[in-house]
């Protein structure tokens, strides 16, 4: 289980991205890198970490389902991700 601050810290950084996107895009099609250089560090979308969205955890994330590998595992063999199945042969 990730700390709380980590992910709040995560989500501080995202709602960054979201309100400097259309900024940052517009100052990189101009090219004015020194305004660019001037905005916050966290809004640029690089410094995001993907995170399991029931633990937080940061390594093991599979994007198409938002989690990590371990919550995928336990929820794959309770059948609570449909159309998963744990092998057997």
């Amino acid at each position: 289980m990730a700390k709380e601050s980590m992910k709040a810290r995560e989500i501080r950084r995202a709602k960054l991205v979201a309100r400097y996107a259309e900024k940052r895009a517009r100052l990189k099609k101009e090219g004015d890198y020194q305004a660019l250089s001037r905005l916050p560090r966290n809004s640029n979308p690089i410094r995001l970490h993907n995170r399991c969205k029931l633990t937080g955890r940061p390594k093991g994330y599979i994007r198409q389902f938002g989690i990590s590998r371990i919550c995928f595992r336990e929820m794959a063999s309770q059948g609570l991700i449909p159309g998963i199945k744990k092998a057997s042969w």
